[in-house]
């Protein structure tokens, strides 16, 4: 592109606030001057002569004219600047600001001065400025060259003061023009910077460097947002239908908000300092110096959905913050951190063209991102200074490749180091199972987290579940599901209130209550229905042909499942997947993809495209997985042999004779399984984090083969316990390396105790197990966290079943302030909560441990009968009525004592219950009535009574 007399060719623009710039008037028209916008909301820069005396002033943009008058107007004289600001004059787009730097003496500049023009920089100097209040100096002028006509375009009164100079190869603002500024020896042009400012110009520039992107050597906060965004090409859309989950959304927020804010100006830097020191006093040591927060959850739980969330907001609104979202599947095993994945996506916003080299930036518009823009650790550094630290989203790390994972430590402490390095902040989301061993190759100080969660021998992380009981009662109500319309064990489940969402579209009133795998099964035959009416097009309703072809479509969803359970992650390759979907081949039993061609629709070709287009799989990296990680493990359960994967996982070899399985049973084995344990194969190298099929594979055993087969292949994981837990633990507490084979008996025994729908068919299960923890306890050895109080408080068992386990348990509970964790679950504490939650239910089964005169060493003076007799009493306000009707239905004299001290405490309510009981025709209830009557009915008069004392509390039953 020539240069002629200093202008551009075919970047001159005779009119340039056509699209930029804005020009400046007096009330009767003449021309003040020029100026820019500098933030969305229409403030406009200038220099101090266009507004120099003027009490009001006429602004054009384009054909809108607007008045500015008053205190629109922020005359800055001191910097030779001033600010307009105005509304309704459809303001041009702003254009960025150069980051404080120095320019090199011959460097080239664009300006403003009766269209576009180029100069050259000849450096800086200290100018005169004459104002209608007086002159002064101002320092770190910008010296400029041009040709004639632009010389001849500075004139004073030409309405060329205030224009922008702009950076030729960033295109950001490096000062504005000033036409009576001048030196002793006056050349053809100066400009005033907008650096080294306070007050309200300090303001709008901060405004500036965060919402209006700026690349190259001037890249700024917006510019590293508008990046980060662009990389992320693969984050999910937030779902409309989300309903927030309060507690969740403020631990992300509070640890992705954590000093985002950079004070303007000496005045508020001091305000700025009090209030972080107000902040930290009041969240005391929960942030910290946090760099990673794990939000830890099983499938199904929504925690793709609550990063996605997150990413939406911090894009939201003019002020986005810079965040980049990537999955486990972009890491390569020879990458050292996480920087190099961090590095690769941003690669791919990399636009052609460059700041490597002088390219015009036609009208102002702003450059292109560079190679050094690309590199995570500068925008890390500008997002710092920018008081909003760079936030990297890793979704699902255990896609990482398998060598990866094998130098997982080496990785995360790598990826530790340079996020403290680079201000970074991280926030994963995972597995329980993965975060066990990734969180304990991070330091322990960076890590973000309220507590390790109940029952998890985790590091602190954010756990993530079922929903609260508002939270899935407000997602029914926006996908019109009837509370009704599924199984109570999984109302809550994020997962299957949304798949149930979908299939009730196509069939409004399914019928009946199903459960998740019903729920599961639903939607894989609606989605592979969907693929089938994809393939035949519009032209083939959906008939008898359609369905064949969609029960075949399912055929090769279930030999893609099986094909996952082979080493790996759990995913298809590019050639497996094409091969399982290539179609072309006819329906037959065995025969490859295709249609059926007996049914009239010959259907060829391709089917990846379709199967990718309804969902069912997602391409990661350089392979497919399925879209439902639940539905995936679900699937894959359906394939895998239960037997052998126990035997290679947990008891390598470990045989039980018939009696061993007779104990199980009751009886013989059933006939219809497996005579004999199988060839016990090698021990597999299986992640942890793959214990899915495995869980889904034990849960499908009791519903294709009855309870007592599962019941059965539970008992072999109780009894491995005993051979598996050492004798002599290295520690006060017992955590077992994830992956050896008393972690897998550990957590496929919970977990799986925690899905079934109902344990009772499993009391023989949990009743072993109890024998196992208290036979431990007598031996003064410790007990895995796995099979603490959670367990027993979570699994679905009637109340009369779970108590009476408890009661068994609770002489285990340590003593405040024992050994191990700071937050010990306890036993008694599980029974309060219970208590708690729901008091009618529970009252009758703790007068059942009145007969139980245990001691309990955790609290000094007590047994389990007063512990449960302080535990009624302190929890009494919950159901009193029903308390006093399961005291009086006990029989028991503890009973009795605990009727004693409420017709003194709660005379009401014994008055209540005396006239329940006169009118009642059991004899018993009768003489209740008659021995409590008098004292009730005299206490509530207000008469005297002898003192009586409260049950013994055990202590701190009443506060956990």
């Amino acid at each position: 592109m020539a240069a002629r007399d200093g202008a551009l060719t075919g970047l001159h623009d005779p009119a340039p606030t056509a699209d930029l710039l804005v020009q400046i008037f007096d009330p009767v028209g003449r021309p003040r001057g020029t100026g820019f916008a500098a933030d969305p909301e229409g403030t406009l820069v200038t220099s101090h002569e266009a507004v120099d005396g003027a009490a009001r002033l006429l602004v054009r943009a384009g054909d809108a004219v607007t008045e500015v008058t008053g205190a629109a107007i922020t005359p800055l004289p001191r910097l030779g600047l001033a600010l307009l600001h105005t509304r309704g004059l459809g303001a041009p787009r702003p254009l960025p600001v150069a980051a404080p730097r120095a320019v090199g003496r011959g460097a080239y500049v664009r300006i403003a001065a009766g269209g576009w023009r180029e100069a050259r920089v000849l450096g800086t100097t200290t100018v005169t400025y004459t104002a209608s209040d007086g002159t002064r100096l101002l320092d770190g002028a910008l010296e400029l060259a041009l040709g004639t006509a632009g010389t001849d375009a500075l004139r004073p009164g030409g309405g060329a003061a205030g224009g922008p100079v702009l950076d030729a190869e960033t295109g950001a603002v490096l000062g504005v023009l000033g036409t009576t500024l001048h030196t002793a020896h006056r050349t053809a042009g100066f400009a005033l910077p907008l650096t080294g400012a306070d007050g309200p110009l300090a303001a709008l520039l901060a405004r500036n460097a965060a919402t209006v992107p700026a690349y190259g050597a001037d890249l700024n906060l917006a510019g590293a947002a508008r990046l980060t965004a662009a990389a992320a090409t693969r984050v999910p859309a937030a779902r409309p239908e989300r309903v927030p989950r309060a507690e969740v959304t403020r631990h992300l927020e509070t640890f992705a908000a954590r000093g985002t804010h950079r004070p303007h100006g000496a005045a508020e830097a001091t305000e700025w300092a009090a209030a972080a020191e107000e902040t930290k006093a009041a969240e005391g040591t929960e942030v910290g110096g946090a760099a990673v927060l794990a939000l830890v959850g099983p499938p199904g739980s929504g925690r793709t959905t609550e990063l996605a969330a997150l990413a939406a907001h911090r894009a939201a609104g003019a002020e986005a913050s810079p965040t980049l979202w990537l999955r486990g599947s972009d890491l390569l095993a020879a990458d050292p951190s996480l920087s190099a994945a961090a590095s690769r996506a941003l690669a791919r916003a990399a636009v052609p063209g460059g700041c490597g080299a002088r390219t015009p930036v036609a009208s102002g518009m702003p450059g292109t991102p560079c190679a050094e823009d690309l590199r995570p650790e500068r925008l890390a550094r500008v997002a710092r200074e920018g008081g909003r630290p760079l936030l990297l989203l890793l979704d699902a790390p255990e896609e990482m490749p398998d060598a990866s994972a094998e130098r997982l430590p080496e990785w995360a402490a790598a990826t530790a180091a340079w996020l403290r390095t680079t201000g970074a902040r991280l926030i994963l989301a995972c597995r329980p199972e993965y975060w066990e061993r990734l969180g304990a190759a991070f330091p322990r100080a960076l890590l973000y987290g309220p507590g390790t969660p109940a029952g998890r021998s985790l590091p602190p992380c954010v756990a993530l579940g079922d929903l609260s009981l508002d939270e899935a009662r407000l997602v029914r109500a926006r996908h019109g599901i009837p509370d009704t319309a599924l199984a109570p064990a999984d109302a809550r489940h994020p997962l299957a209130l949304r798949l149930l969402a979908e299939v009730r579209a196509e069939c409004p009133e399914p019928g009946g209550r199903p459960d998740r795998h019903e729920i599961l099964s639903a939607h894989l035959d609606l989605v592979c229905l969907r693929v089938a009416a994809r393939l035949t097009g519009p032209a083939h309703p959906r008939g008898t042909a359609v369905r064949r072809l969609a029960a075949h479509v399912a055929g090769q969803v279930h030999a893609a499942a099986r094909r996952c359970l082979g080493p790996g992650q759990g995913a298809l390759d590019e050639a497996s997947f094409a091969l399982l979907f290539s179609g072309g081949a006819t329906a037959r039993p065995g025969a490859g993809p295709g249609a059926p061609a007996r049914a009239g629709i010959q259907v060829g070709g391709d089917w990846v495209p379709a199967v990718l287009a309804e969902g069912l799989f997602v391409r990661t990296g350089d392979s497919h997985r399925f879209a439902h990680e639940e539905l995936g493990d679900w699937l894959q359960g359906m394939h895998l042999d239960v037997e052998a994967a126990l035997d290679a996982l947990v008891l390598r070899g470990a045989s039980y004779s018939a009696a061993s399985r007779t104990e199980w049973y009751g009886a013989a084995r059933p006939a219809d399984g497996p005579a004999g344990s199988p060839p016990v194969p090698p021990a597999p190298s299986v992640p942890p984090h793959r214990i899915g099929p495995v869980v889904e594979a034990l849960l499908l055993l009791a519903r294709d083969r009855g309870t007592a087969e599962l019941t059965y292949q539970l008992g072999r994981l109780v009894d491995a316990l005993e051979v598996l837990m050492p004798a002599e633990p290295p520690a006060a507490d017992l955590r077992p390396p994830p992956g050896t084979p008393l972690w897998w008996a550990l957590r496929l025994l919970a977990e799986t105790l925690l899905r079934v729908p109902d344990a009772t068919p499993y009391t023989a299960v949990l009743d072993r197990l109890a024998r196992r923890i208290l036979a431990r306890y007598a031996q003064a050895r410790p007990v895995p966290a796995e099979l603490g109080p959670p367990l027993w408080e979570a699994v679905r068992l009637r109340a009369a079943e779970r108590f009476d386990l408890l009661r068994r348990l609770v002489v285990t509970d340590p003593a405040p302030g024992a050994p191990g964790d700071p937050v010990c679950p306890r036993f008694l504490d599980a029974a309060a909560r219970l208590l708690t939650a729901d008091p009618a239910a529970v009252q009758p089964q703790l007068t059942r441990w009145f007969e139980d005169d245990r001691p309990l060493p955790a609290t000094p003076n007590a047994t389990v009968a007063t512990a449960a007799q302080a535990l009624l009493y302190t929890h009494r306000h919950g159901a009193l009525d029903h308390l006093t009707e399961a005291l009086a239905d006990s029989a028991h004299p503890r009973g009795e004592e605990l009727l004693a001290v409420l017709a003194e405490e709660e005379p009401s309510a014994m008055r209540r219950a005396v006239e329940r009981w006169e009118r009642d025709e059991r004899p018993a209830r009768r003489a209740a009535a008659v021995r409590y009557a008098p004292r009730a009915r005299a206490r509530e008069a207000g008469r005297a009574l002898p003192h009586r004392t409260s049950p013994a509390l055990p202590a701190g039953a009443a506060t956990r």
